[in-house]
């Protein structure tokens, strides 16, 4: 009779446990069509724009860096103009994805923004092509290029769906992450081609930045362990200003020559720029190059498996359910679509955002409303230059403590794809062979240099092409293996 009792209790607190779960998630925020009022909607917003917001303008800080257009350059005033137009464009994608324009958008829960996944490839092409204002101009052609071919991939998605499970998905966001954390520590030494590269100040200013980020996403709640990267990138400003006040902001090289030191602040700049300005269509001239359009478009090809695996991924994760096929091919087709429009402006590809993925998983907040208020902050930071002006001047090394971070969390993000089913013998072979050749290249691109140079060109770089490359063919050719009879 007591083991009853006692059975009965137990039965009672797990349904009690349920209903305050359900309870928690109960409302119009975790409704992705509910009405929610703005004053709640604004924060809720905002905390998605707060998560992607350095990550949405990384990628044109080190593009235009590696073309020879960041700060201090001839082209300065530029990189200002694309800073704005990237923050325009993440919102007007975004909006699109959330409401749909026809089969363009799969209304789900996601931000876009510009991809990062693309920051290997753009580095080897830019080399490749020597670098400045026509080298980002080939970019952009390639990427108007392949935004259209992967807007054609987002139409014909369901037959090609079953070549792109977690497994494959996971390996190629894994594979992603690899290949820009060399980038990140880059960035956090302030920027390989600085000539203070590596030294102290650099190296502290990026320590700093980091440590305030881990300390604040794991010791605080709500919006300051959301926000904890923005936070971060400010104490970053507050700190290199100061140490502007009592360090000597110039150096000496070994012939001799006097340089302004990387970590240094220009505020010159955010005072010479206007306060509001209409974006530039087509502020860089479009340049087709074959060199840059064929790595560019298997790219789009690996971007595409990557959305696939966001959109399952919040799907599950905000609304408990598998994406469907419409919502698959929409947010695909935007995707491409959104990439081939932010060119347009002189942005690199927009794509779902990996970061904004995990955020809706933790709060369970999928409403659309909410969503496009951040959207809408976005496009009208997108119209103030000053703002688009101080993230501009960012020292790299107050990048590079937010990006190792950033960057490395894509790692896990591939774990956890990969992860998601089995580990069995077909699968640790798929991901130990993708990611040995794929990582191996990437880490030592001489291996190729005696192949044809438009193979160098696919497949060098950063490694990312040849690992999505071989997940697909393993996971085609490889037999599945037969569950064992019970």
């Amino acid at each position: 009779m007591r083991l009853f009792f006692a059975a009965a209790l137990l039965k009672s607190a797990r349904e009690k446990e349920k209903v305050m779960e359900k309870q928690k998630t109960t409302g119009a925020e975790y409704e992705f069509y509910g009405k929610l009022p703005l004053k709640k909607a604004i924060p809720l917003g905002l905390q998605h724009v707060l998560a992607m917001f350095v990550g949405n303008l990384t990628p044109i800080l080190v593009i235009t860096g590696a073309c020879g257009m960041g700060s201090g350059t001839e082209f300065a005033d530029l990189q200002v103009v694309l800073l704005q137009n990237a923050m325009l464009i993440a919102g007007i994608v975004t909006l699109i994805q959330l409401f749909a324009i026809g089969p363009v958008g799969g209304k789900v829960p996601i931000i876009m923004g510009t991809s990062s996944g693309f920051i290997g490839v753009f580095n080897s092409v830019a080399a490749s092509l020597g670098g400045g204002i026509m080298a980002y101009g080939a970019i952009m052609c390639a990427s108007i290029i392949g935004g259209i071919f992967e807007g054609v991939l987002g139409f014909c998605l369901k037959p090609l769906r079953r070549f792109f499970p977690a497994v494959v998905t996971g390996t190629v966001v894994l594979s992603i992450g690899l290949s820009l954390i060399a980038v990140g520590v880059n960035s956090f030494g302030g920027g390989d081609k600085a000539k203070d590269f590596g030294s102290v100040e650099n190296l502290l200013l990026g320590l700093i930045v980091m440590v305030v980020i881990i300390v604040l996403k794991h010791g605080t709640t709500g919006m300051t362990s959301v926000s904890s990267i923005l936070i971060g990138i400010v104490v970053g400003y507050l700190v290199a200003a100061l140490m502007g006040i009592f360090l000597p902001t110039t150096g000496v090289d070994a012939e001799g020559m006097e340089y302004t030191k990387a970590w240094v602040l220009n505020w010159d700049k955010v005072r010479e720029a206007s306060w509001f300005a209409v974006p530039q269509l087509m502020p860089v001239k479009l340049v087709f190059d074959w060199r840059a359009i064929l790595p560019v478009m298997i790219m789009f090809i690996v971007t595409a498996v990557e959305t696939v695996g966001d959109i399952s991924g919040v799907m599950e994760g905000g609304m408990d359910r598998e994406a469907t096929d419409k919502e698959l091919s929409g947010g695909v087709i935007c995707d491409g679509l959104g990439s081939s429009l932010a060119a347009v402006f002189g942005v690199l590809p927009n794509t779902s955002f990996s970061q904004n993925v995990g955020l809706v998983t933790m709060t369970k907040v999928v409403n659309r409303f909410a969503l496009s208020t951040g959207a809408v902050f976005l496009v009208l930071c997108g119209l103030f230059p000053k703002l688009a002006a101080i993230i501009s001047i960012m020292p790299q090394s107050v990048l590079g403590g937010a990006a190792v971070m950033m960057f490395s969390s894509i790692v896990v993000s591939g774990i956890q794809l990969i992860t998601k089913e089995p580990l069995t013998g077909r699968n640790i072979t798929i991901v130990s062979v993708a990611l040995g050749l794929g990582y191996g290249i990437g880490a030592s691109a001489g291996i190729l240099s005696k192949l044809p140079e438009a193979v160098q060109l696919i497949f060098g770089g950063s490694g990312i092409v040849p690992a999505a490359f071989m997940a697909i063919v393993l996971n085609i050719l490889l037999p599945k293996e037969k569950k064992a009879e019970s």
